[in-house]
């Protein structure tokens, strides 16, 4: 998993109940950092099962360019897009932004569970 927040705690925590959950978890703090560390695991022969993308990174990329470009890098990818902003367009009609799902902020283990459930089944 590649979690991409610009906020530590949200990376710290998002950390630990995946971590719980079982899975090995890699972090970015924003967009162009996410699709450097997916590029070089596609490279070493391995990829992530899906990317949490935050939506809005003041001082960087967030999800919505994030996306479009890990697209072109892997047309296959899976990610969720994550934020506090649930009226925004891209959380109502993620999958034609190229997200695989949503997972609202603040979310819990339940929740985040349920999205990665979703995002992995299709």
């Amino acid at each position: 998993m590649l979690i991409m927040d610009d906020e530590q705690i949200i990376r710290d925590v998002v950390g630990v109940m995946l971590s719980h959950m079982g899975y090995e978890v890699e972090f970015a703090e924003e967009g162009g950092v996410a699709l450097e560390m997916y590029r070089q695991a596609m490279e070493a022969g391995r990829r992530f099962d899906i990317v949490i993308m935050d939506l809005t990174i003041p001082e960087g990329m967030g999800g919505k360019e994030a996306i479009a470009k890990l697209l072109e890098l892997d047309p296959g990818a899976r990610a969720l897009v994550s934020t506090g902003f649930a009226n925004d367009d891209i959380v109502i009609d993620f999958r034609h932004y190229g997200f695989s799902g949503v997972v609202n902020k603040p979310f819990n283990m339940d929740g985040l569970c349920s999205a990665m459930e979703r995002a992995m089944a299709g």
